[in-house]
């Protein structure tokens, strides 16, 4: 089992920044590739972007590509999210969560939510207009 455990969430105006921090503990949880994802009120949830286990390779959704920033450090079992030029259509709940260790991370398995079997409770991030 890996626990997962976001913060860095609040209340940001447009165009302001935000970092996110995901800490896991348990069974070995830094050798895995680990995401992000988020759910507006109202919509399903989304990737949002991922990042492998040594942090060599990164991919984002098209709508977060250039101003969020996914990254890691191992020694601290923490992924983060920095998040620049937020926009009120950021506004949503956070979560991260662990890729199945099995699984390639590649276009195929990053997005789909079914690949990643822990997760966090979620960190809310609310941008005002």
């Amino acid at each position: 089992q890996v626990q997962l455990v976001e913060s860095g969430g609040g209340l940001v105006q447009a165009g302001g920044s935000l970092r996110l921090s995901c800490t896991a503990s348990g069974r070995a949880g830094t050798i895995y590739a680990m995401g992000w994802f988020r759910q507006a009120p109202g919509l399903e949830r989304e990737f949002a972007a991922v990042i492998s286990w040594n942090g060599g390779d990164t991919y984002y959704a098209d709508d977060v590509k250039g101003r969020f920033t996914i990254s890691r450090e191992n020694a601290k079992n923490t992924i983060y999210l920095q998040m620049h030029s937020l926009r009120p259509e950021d506004t949503a709940v956070y979560y991260c969560a662990v890729l199945s260790p099995g699984l390639p991370l590649n276009s195929a398995t990053m997005t789909k939510q079914y690949n990643y079997p822990y997760w966090g409770q979620g960190t809310r991030v609310t941008v005002s207009a």
